[in-house]
């Protein structure tokens, strides 16, 4: 029986010690670094003690040393600054009170969200050095030989949350962001990690962050990105690479998502060889069928996310080895990964999966594939 990989998109709930101290620093407030330190190293450790524990074979950091999964890099990069405030998604907008009543369950995002107002340029790698030096302790405490991975912004993800206030053109700020971003891909690559590359600039962004754009433009505008990343990962084999692409990880009517089948083609031109993507959420759970007919290389490893990370529902393993058995009809067993929607904790004191609630779901994502496995033979 062929045994089916687990994992993640990568963000884990981080705990009510660890969230003040990642804001405060995020809000260039003053914070004890030492402390810091420690309190992030065990929460690092925790998590992955509870991964292995709960039967996912390939695992993360939680994204834990980070305020949030697109916001985090302008700790390391120059050229950003002040806090714009966001657009509603196209699908909230009209909807007000159903706004305030996902404010109140999901927490306020306190987090800045700086512009792009300056030459964007790598000034401080250590924070990144400092992320793999708590996830190597971590693998060698509690998870000696296991898969891993490490998250990180994707350029064109960069430009979909930092708004470009400085550049003549997005290609423009892509240009810099693929020099800027280059060494962090290179080092998780070198630190012999698995690189996973964010992308949900392809799809959640053409009702949030490029939602002033019509379609044909918002497709120039994705597949530039996806030339970005391809640029900015040459030197990183693409089975070393996985991308996370989704429509938005949030409780909305998604009434506005772009359909997969109008990006698929441009998805597929990224390099890193599997792709995650949601199959659970309800308003993209029927295109298993684009999958399907998208006449898929054969490099391509494909990770449905199978549990939805925006409701403490715990979907049943049988429900789980179902989904799970459609993909494995296009591409075999083999070149495949049960995985999550979207992360479960993407920015600091935001989301509303109890965190007893995520172990549970990556406890029965276990379950799920091991049917799904023992079906397949």
């Amino acid at each position: 029986m062929t045994m089916i990989a687990t994992s993640h998109v990568g963000s884990l709930p981080r705990g009510p010690e660890l969230t003040p101290l990642l804001l405060a620093r995020d809000a260039g407030r003053p914070y004890d670094a030492e402390a810091f330190d420690t309190v992030v190293q065990a929460a690092v450790d925790a998590a992955v003690e509870a991964q292995v524990t709960a039967g996912v074979t390939i695992v993360s950091d939680g994204e834990l040393g980070k305020v949030g999964y697109s916001t985090y890099i302008t700790e390391r990069l120059s050229g950003f600054g002040g806090h714009g405030e966001r657009k509603p998604a196209l699908d909230l907008a009209p909807l007000p009170e159903l706004r305030k009543k996902l404010a109140a369950i999901m927490g306020a995002q306190e987090f800045t969200r700086a512009n792009c107002i300056a030459p964007v340029k790598l000034v401080d790698l250590q924070p990144l050095h400092d992320d793999i030096r708590r996830f190597r302790t971590a693998l060698d405490r509690h998870g000696k030989g296991t898969r891993a991975f490490l998250n990180s912004a994707s350029p064109g993800l960069i430009t979909a949350f930092q708004t470009n206030a400085f550049y003549p053109t997005h290609e423009a700020y892509l240009a810099d962001l693929v020099d800027a971003m280059r060494p962090e891909y290179e080092a998780i690559a070198a630190a012999g990690f698995e690189l996973q590359l964010d992308c949900p600039d392809l799809a959640m962004s053409r009702h949030t962050g490029y939602q002033d754009m019509d379609e044909p433009e918002f497709l120039r505008t994705i597949e530039a990105n996806v030339e970005a990343l391809n640029a900015a990962t040459a030197n990183i084999p693409a089975d070393r690479m996985r991308m996370h692409v989704c429509w938005g990880n949030y409780e909305g009517p998604h009434d506005h998502d772009i359909p997969l089948e109008r990006i698929i083609d441009i998805v597929l031109k990224a390099r890193p060889a599997t792709i995650l993507f949601e199959a659970a959420n309800p308003r993209h759970e029927h295109e298993w069928t684009i999958w399907r007919d998208a006449g898929l290389p054969d490099d391509k490893i494909l990770a449905p996310g199978l549990i939805d990370t925006c409701s403490n529902y715990v979907e049943h393993p049988e429900l789980i080895a179902q989904r799970l058995e459609r993909f494995a009809g296009i591409v075999g067993a083999d070149r495949l990964v049960a995985s999550t929607d979207c992360g479960f904790g993407t920015f600091a004191g935001y989301g509303k999966i109890d965190p007893a609630v995520t172990w549970a779901k990556l406890r029965s994502l276990r379950e799920g594939a091991d049917l799904a496995a023992a079906r397949l033979g």
